[in-house]
């Protein structure tokens, strides 16, 4: 199709949770890695070809940096992500509403940059693992993490609740007064699990001289079952113990009741809290979906259309 055609046909729309760590559609997940590859590879898995050049995508995570608008490694992520999800829908052409977010504390100032960088070219064309593809972007929304990941469940919810997203590198917290949203009670903590993994290695290396791998760290607290000795797992159970307690003593600061107020936590880290929390409750609920954002992302999209796409 060129490109009026493809203009006219009705939008695929694909949310997206560009993650420090990991990113995450509705179907898929993937670390967040990108690294160019400086001749034509020999096999094309996970391999992005954009502008004549290639990119390994997804083999270890980038370092953090102060925003993902900065360098082009998250837009190459946003293309990777839009390809697996088309490959998902038997599609290789398609006009684009991309739905994404941001820290909820972040939202205000960061949103106008965000979008603008998703939304930096109209047409694409691509490869991705040796595959053409051809992309009309039309739209990208860009909403506030954390809602997005219980909008399914709003209807379940009281008059008050309190959803805990815990992220690779931030923590954000996001009261919901009668199923919405309370902008003026949103806050982020910048210590999400990334900053938990690093004290992990640094008691390693401080007893033993040895770090840990954070794909093996991130096994560890989805199974709690790991190969190595029984001395570095008990560095991690202990970490990831003070993690969560960390988590717990944020929210008191926050003036959020542990005992009255329904909480849920979402993200990777919701896993993490319902595996080595000293405190769960049976007021806590826990969205262990790590693509939980993602796919309400699409949800609120989908509803911004029919209201005449305003974000």
């Amino acid at each position: 199709m060129n490109k009026c055609e493809l203009s006219g046909i009705v939008p695929e729309i694909i949310g997206i949770d560009h993650g420090w760590s990991y990113i995450k559609t509705a179907n898929d997940v993937f670390m967040s890695g990108v690294k160019e590859i400086s001749t034509e590879p020999a096999f094309y898995d996970d391999v992005l070809e954009y502008k004549g050049k290639f990119y390994k995508i997804g083999t270890c995570r980038m370092e953090v940096k102060k925003n993902k608008v900065g360098s082009p490694e998250y837009y190459y992520l946003t293309i990777a992500a839009v390809a697996k999800e088309l490959k998902r829908r038997g599609k290789n052409e398609a006009k684009i509403v991309i739905a994404a977010g941001l820290p909820a504390s972040r939202y205000g100032d960061e949103k106008s940059n965000f979008r603008n960088y998703l939304m930096q070219n109209t047409e694409v064309y691509f490869k991705y693992e040796d595959e053409s593809f051809h992309v009309l972007f039309d739209k990208a929304f860009v909403y506030p993490q954390c809602y997005p990941a219980v909008i399914d469940k709003l209807p379940m919810l009281g008059n008050k609740a309190v959803v805990v997203d815990i992220g690779s590198w931030t923590i954000d917290i996001v009261p919901i007064i009668n199923r919405k949203p309370d902008e003026s009670g949103v806050s982020s903590i910048p210590q999400g699990i990334i900053t938990c993994m690093r004290a992990i290695n640094k008691e390693c290396m401080r007893q033993y001289g040895e770090q840990i791998d954070e794909t093996e760290m991130t096994n560890y607290i989805i199974t709690h079952k790991t190969m190595l000795p029984e001395s570095y797992q008990k560095i991690m159970d202990s970490e990831f113990r003070r993690f969560c307690r960390m988590i717990m003593g944020s929210l008191r600061e926050e003036q959020i009741s542990l005992t009255t107020t329904p909480i849920i936590f979402v993200g990777g880290g919701a896993v993490l809290m319902k595996n080595f929390s000293d405190s769960v409750l049976c007021q806590y609920s826990f969205n262990t979906d790590v693509r939980a954002n993602a796919i309400g992302y699409e949800t609120l999209a989908r509803l911004a259309l029919l209201k005449g796409g305003k974000n």
